[in-house]
């Protein structure tokens, strides 16, 4: 499965509502669970958790990935969420997230989510890609800057 693939016009979201790390997560599992992902939120919350406790997924520049690998996911996906007033995510650089990825999948995948991250942020390391994103405002577009 690439990483395109695991987007979708039901998973995108330009407008969060969520001003803290803790609500954001659970603000992009909801979308999840809403287009059928994810079959147990809290389970899914746990492993994500787990996840961020190891160290922060905000990488800086704007930009944070969180992700998990658990049993409640149906199938391997990712909701983007972007925040115009920035959560604060105890990134890297101490700046907030304006972008948002999580990352959802299956625990039985092997490096599916590592290849997902990795592929995420090579493009994010450009910053006519952040700034693209950071303007985009449906999904045809968001998808296009992922080409």
């Amino acid at each position: 499965m690439n990483t395109k693939d695991m987007f979708s016009k039901e998973r995108v979201k330009f407008n969060l509502t969520s001003s803290s790390k803790m609500e954001v997560i659970e603000e992009l599992i909801d979308i999840l669970i809403q287009d059928g992902k994810i079959l147990d939120k809290e389970e899914f919350k746990r492993a994500v958790l787990k996840r961020e406790e190891e160290f922060s997924t905000g990488i800086g520049m704007g930009i944070a990935i969180p992700h998990g690998k658990s049993k409640a996911v149906k199938e391997a996906s990712i909701a983007f969420g972007r925040s115009t007033d920035g959560i604060e995510y105890e990134s890297m650089d101490d700046k907030p997230a304006h972008l948002l990825f999580l990352i959802a999948v299956p625990e039985e995948s092997s490096d599916l989510h590592l290849r997902a991250l990795s592929e995420i942020s090579r493009k994010l390391m450009h910053a006519d890609i952040r700034e693209n994103l950071l303007k985009c405002n449906n999904f045809e577009e968001f998808i296009k800057i992922f080409e």
